[in-house]
């Protein structure tokens, strides 16, 4: 994956605790394309690597604009843009990548929970078709982009906060839309379990902050894997990641979260069946047993071959 140093052309204070950074290439340079719900990797400094969606206009190539909350009971790589990350300050940028992509639908349902805003954004403007907003938050000041999207959608959008409407209401949001509207969501979660819960029958894609629980391996034994470019064999025991085994051998593969949720370490199997232990694939995706997350999956048989 490329990584290009760009610099951070502009910031904002988007709401309490969010701001708003511009990322432009130092010469002038256009930015790789990208599509309504992608994200790129900022490279902090030694092990730092965050995910942030793209929020901006896909249109644009001169930038790429990103949102950050600031969590203070996070892992650093928040308070690290927040605290280091100024105007004319350069930093490492991977990708793009979208792991959460705008399928075509007739009509679109989106529902948002506090920063899970960000990669909705560019999704309403390139929705076409009829769509709804319906957006929580903490407080009515912690929501960024509120009053933009409530002056450029008008009631197409709901705002909800918390503090002053409760939790959202799912159920009434949800008995008045068609079966067949396409719900995407992305936040924190308890709401996607909320909306998940409610949505077995609906088509719905989501986004997450933080991993499932994926329960127990399909496989508790060691099983090998041939890595197919190298043609060597290694064993991956009960208690390690592949991503771990692989890297202690020598071989170089991006990564990030290694919690499943960022897409860094994917990489393609060519052969045997993959115990999916991440937070992105689909049901369809799963099935085809032609990619995995290196640091989370497993082998659901005694051997996988990668393209490594």
């Amino acid at each position: 994956m490329t990584e290009r140093k760009l610099v951070v052309h502009a910031r904002r204070q988007a709401a309490d605790g969010v701001i708003v950074l511009d990322l432009r290439d130092p010469a002038g340079a256009e930015l790789p394309e990208w599509t309504p719900g992608a994200h790129v990797d900022l490279v902090l400094g030694g092990d730092l690597v965050r995910q942030y969606s793209l929020c901006g206009d896909p249109a644009d190539r001169t930038t790429w604009r990103i949102a950050v909350l600031r969590e203070p009971a996070g892992r650093g790589g928040s308070a690290y843009v927040h605290d280091e990350l100024h105007p004319g300050t350069a930093v490492l940028v991977r990708g793009p990548r979208n792991h959460f992509p705008l399928h075509p639908a007739p009509r679109y349902l989106f529902i948002a929970g506090g920063i899970g805003i960000t990669p909705i954004l560019p999704m309403i403007a390139a929705a076409g078709a009829e769509w709804e907003l319906v957006y929580g938050g903490r407080t009515a000041a912690s929501m960024a982009f509120a009053g933009e999207l409530r002056a450029r959608y008008g009631d197409r959008v709901t705002l909800r906060s918390q503090a002053e409407h409760g939790l959202l209401d799912l159920d009434t949001i949800l008995e008045r839309t068609p079966s067949e509207t396409v719900v995407y969501c992305c936040g924190p979660a308890p709401l996607l379990a909320a909306v998940e819960g409610r949505c077995a029958n609906r088509p719905l894609h989501v986004e997450r902050f933080s991993p499932q629980d994926p329960g127990e391996p399909v496989r508790a034994a060691s099983f090998e894997v041939e890595l197919a470019v190298t043609g060597r064999t290694l064993t991956v025991p009960p208690e390690r990641s592949v991503l771990e085994v692989v890297e202690e051998a020598g071989v170089q593969v991006l990564s990030s979260c290694r919690e499943g949720t960022c897409g860094t370490c994917e990489t393609t199997v060519l052969a045997g069946t993959v115990d999916h232990r991440d937070s992105l694939l689909t049901p369809e995706e799963r099935a085809a047993h032609d990619t995995m997350f290196l640091c989370v999956s497993r082998a659901a048989c005694p051997k996988l071959v990668l393209e490594l």
